[in-house]
């Protein structure tokens, strides 16, 4: 678990995001970094014997630096104020479906699923909601997933207006089809980090994902379109 000095520093280096005050404040962050890895540690410990598709997981495979990449971003702060981890089988150098939990003050939530794939993978997952979305009905109707998270996130940027092309606008599965990012999240409040059961909690939610990352990840499978 995180402790209330890891969370206070993200609070500081939010309101304090120079490079200055960072190197100021090298000691706490290297101590803050301590402490994240730690919490990867534990999510692997809990998440590897429930979904054997992490087993080969590291802690360097799940972490995310602090450094910003401002190089097309109006926003030309250098450091990120939150922590995220992230549990794929895709590592972070392949898009695939996963598991993620992000911290940030205001902010923090659990999520899975696939986040924006790209066109070609876009394709496939498509193709296979088209031709099994009873299988895909079946997982985000399941009563437990359903409690936790509901049904895919959905705003303007996640979603089409029209069909997308070759797929007739009566198609039982068009609410799926119509979409370009397939995840799903359940919000927290920040305090939940501090308590002793975090860890165990919020990966008995995840594992609820891992049939969706299932149906996500088969569809890359093929070579086909």
């Amino acid at each position: 678990m995180l402790t209330k000095e890891s969370l206070q520093f993200l609070d500081d280096l939010r309101n304090n995001n120079n490079r200055e005050w960072f190197q100021d404040n090298k000691k706490r962050y290297e101590i803050f970094k301590k402490d994240y890895h730690q919490l990867v540690a534990d999510f692997l410990d809990a998440m590897k014997p429930m979904d054997s598709a992490l087993e080969m997981l590291e802690i360097k495979n799940c972490t995310f630096r602090i450094n910003r990449d401002i190089r097309f971003s109006k926003d030309k702060s250098p450091y990120k104020s939150h922590l995220g981890v992230w549990l794929s089988s895709g590592l972070k150098d392949a898009n695939r479906a996963g598991y993620y939990v992000h911290i940030e003050r205001g902010a923090s939530f659990i999520a899975g699923g696939f986040y924006s794939p790209d066109p070609d993978q876009l394709k496939k997952i498509r193709k296979e909601i088209a031709f099994f979305y009873e299988d895909l009905e079946a997982i985000l109707n399941e009563p437990n997933f359903k409690r936790e998270f509901g049904d895919f996130s959905r705003n303007e940027k996640s979603l089409l207006k029209n069909p997308p092309r070759g797929y007739e606008k009566d198609h039982p599965a068009i609410d799926f089809l119509k979409l370009k990012s397939f995840e799903t999240v359940q919000k927290f409040d920040i305090s939940e980090v501090l308590q002793k059961d975090f860890v165990p909690k919020m990966s008995q939610k995840l594992i609820l994902l891992k049939p969706l990352n299932e149906f996500m990840n088969r569809a890359l499978e093929t070579d086909e379109f």
